[in-house]
């Protein structure tokens, strides 16, 4: 496969960019990479590509309706319950998940959500390219590179184990809190 847009691209996007009307993002399947102009932690670092999503994901009972633009406009603008980049961003940043609404859903509540997307706004770049099996390129992305934040399919990743305890810490300690806003 070749993964240039994402290894070497030439533009990455901010937030800005990628929220305006028409968005530069196609509406089509594909993968998306993350750089971070400040790391989300000192460990890992800036301005390397650090996590690969995808859009949509395989699904065999319904068809979904996500596409590289709907997936890539809400991580930047979404919340931590519909996003693991948000998730994983907001955990090493020290926000504070937290219940909200009902009670079942994880956030890091309104005044977190903020938070991260303003960071987002100020650190995160995004490229993207088009694929129509995009599971099938994240999984080879994911099994060649070096991708600290991914979770999903990395356990070889030795960031791996401190960033999943400290999702589940945080996942554990919100659950244990009152439910928020």
């Amino acid at each position: 496969m070749n993964a240039v847009e994402l290894l070497e691209p030439t533009k990455l996007w901010r937030a800005s960019e990628v929220l305006t009307q028409p968005s530069p993002v196609p509406a089509a399947p594909g993968v998306y990479g993350w750089y971070f102009e400040q790391a989300p932690d000192p460990r890992l670092p800036r301005n390397q590509l650090l996590y690969v999503g995808m859009a949509p994901r395989r699904m065999t009972v319904r068809a979904s309706k996500q596409n590289l633009r709907s997936r890539v406009r809400y991580h930047y603008r979404g919340n931590a319950e519909g996003s693991t980049l948000r998730l994983t961003l907001g955990c090493l940043l020290g926000l504070e998940l937290r219940r909200v609404g009902s009670g079942k859903r994880l956030t890091f509540g309104l005044v977190g959500e903020r938070e991260l997307t303003a960071w987002m706004a100020e650190y995160a770049r995004v490229c993207w390219m088009q694929h129509d099996e995009p599971w099938a390129a994240e999984s080879e992305l994911i099994a060649q590179l070096d991708l600290p934040l991914n979770l999903d399919q990395n356990r070889h990743h030795t960031f791996y184990p401190y960033l999943r305890n400290l999702r589940s810490s945080a996942r554990a300690r919100a659950r244990s809190l009152p439910v928020g806003s």
